[in-house]
């Protein structure tokens, strides 16, 4: 049976795709993170075996190791698997790393792309991260960076693209990573938005400047997206899905 490696999307139901959707209905086995919300979770059916393998900053009960060999038993015991991840799963989601697993061990699956809490945060919060004479590209980057991939991020280098910047998993290094984005030559008034539970009821945004962010009461998880863009709020005041 196939290991279905499914993008949950930024937190709302309703963006799912069909096909996650569909999987999700017809799930044996439903294998989480935290980042996936109740809301998405009652759509599998009642009977289906729950596995939360959730990771917090700091935190992590269950080693991606563990995770990567539990795909491989679930995926041999003949049950429908549904690997559900928040966004999209080779978005800074592991995915990578679970479907090579899956490769090794000779586990057929199928990779089921998501929608990217990276472009759909700010969308929500009225913040498009390109724009014309505003921004004519971003770039998402981890604020979590992991000691052992041997490459650290060059954050006085991205300063320097001009680039709207969308990071993910930075709040609990916002202090270091705003202060590097100043040293690379950003503005200190440079705005910043950050968007925590984007899409879901919980969504909730924060305005701010890069010299004044780490001074806020940032929570994750938080989409932070730092330009010009940030500056902007596009929801019309009759679309109030996203609050």
């Amino acid at each position: 049976m196939t290991v279905y490696l499914v993008g949950a999307g930024p937190g709302d139901p309703e963006l799912l795709t069909v096909r996650a959707a569909r999987l999700l209905s017809a799930a044996e086995v439903v294998v989480h993170d935290r980042l996936t919300t109740p809301a998405i979770l009652a759509l599998a059916p009642e009977g289906a075996v729950r596995i939360d393998v959730g990771k917090a900053a700091g935190s992590s009960p269950v080693s991606q190791h563990r995770i990567n060999d539990l795909l491989v038993e679930q995926g041999r015991s003949g049950s429908v698997v549904v690997r559900l991840k928040g966004g999209d799963p080779f978005v800074f989601g592991r995915g990578g790393e679970e479907a090579s697993a899956l490769l090794v061990a000779g586990v057929p699956f199928e990779v089921v792309p998501g929608l990217s809490s990276a472009t759909a945060g700010p969308a929500a919060a009225g913040v498009p991260v390109t724009m014309r004479n505003l921004a004519q590209s971003f770039t998402v980057v981890t604020g979590h960076e992991d000691p052992r991939a041997g490459v650290a991020v060059d954050w006085e280098a991205l300063a320097a693209t001009g680039s709207t910047l969308v990071i993910l998993m930075g709040v609990g290094r916002i202090r270091i990573i705003a202060g590097r984005l100043m040293d690379g030559g950003l503005s200190p008034t440079t705005p910043v938005a950050a968007v925590h539970w984007a899409t879901t009821v919980d969504q909730n945004v924060l305005r701010t400047t890069l010299a004044e962010v780490a001074d806020e009461a940032l929570a994750a998880p938080s989409v932070i997206v730092v330009g010009a863009v940030a500056g902007l709020d596009l929801r019309s005041h009759l679309a109030t899905a996203f609050a």
